[in-house]
């Protein structure tokens, strides 16, 4: 018996969301998702990697999301926000990550006005999770079909963030961002991980 076998009947007994399929995903579902974060840096992280989704399935983002985290500094954003034009290059001649020139752009633009936001805000912490109160949205889903792509919460997050300078930010990937860092808990009513996120 395979490692991907033992370890995928040893989580057949947790029912969870569907879309958590492959071992990476199971993972990502069962530790991350939905979890609450408050540490900025996390947050940039998720900013700049579900931006870089855009397009794609978050599987692939997933699988290169460490050569996300050496090539990017750790998603230092200070760091980021200095990279000139040959560093930018060198991201784009780089198989590790997603070589979309626009996307690399705008990780660079991005970290410039997260940093203005830190500033403004103290944190971006603080910041993002304005647009929810600064609470879990607790949400009771039936099934896949009830999970919407995007709220009036992350329209007005989308709408802002634009304002502000920030790219690859529309309303579905700021919602996307808002399930991963726990904003709010978007796992189905039926998924062991609902129960323990409320």
């Amino acid at each position: 018996m395979s490692h991907r076998n033992r370890a995928g009947s040893l989580k057949l007994s947790q029912r969870r969301c569907q879309w958590a399929q492959s071992d990476l995903m199971i993972r990502y579902h069962d530790e991350e998702w939905g979890v609450p974060v408050h540490d900025d840096r996390h947050l940039f992280e998720f900013l700049i990697l579900e931006g870089a989704q855009a397009g794609l399935s978050w599987e692939t983002v997933l699988r290169k999301r460490e050569r996300y985290r050496e090539v990017f500094d750790g998603f230092d954003a200070a760091k980021i926000a200095q990279y000139d034009t040959r560093k930018a290059r060198a991201l784009l001649a780089d198989p590790g990550i997603i070589r979309n020139r626009l996307k690399v752009s705008a990780a660079i633009s991005n970290a410039q006005a997260f940093l203005t936001i830190q500033r403004e805000f103290g944190s971006f912490d603080a910041y993002l999770w304005q647009f929810t109160g600064g609470k879990t949205k607790q949400r009771v889903r039936r099934g896949p079909k009830d999970v919407p792509a995007r709220t009036a919460e992350s329209d007005a997050m989308s709408k802002d963030l634009k304002k502000r300078g920030f790219r690859f930010v529309g309303s579905t990937i700021c919602y996307a961002l808002m399930q991963a860092t726990g904003m709010v808990n978007d796992h189905v009513r039926s998924c062991f991980r609902w129960s323990d996120l409320r």
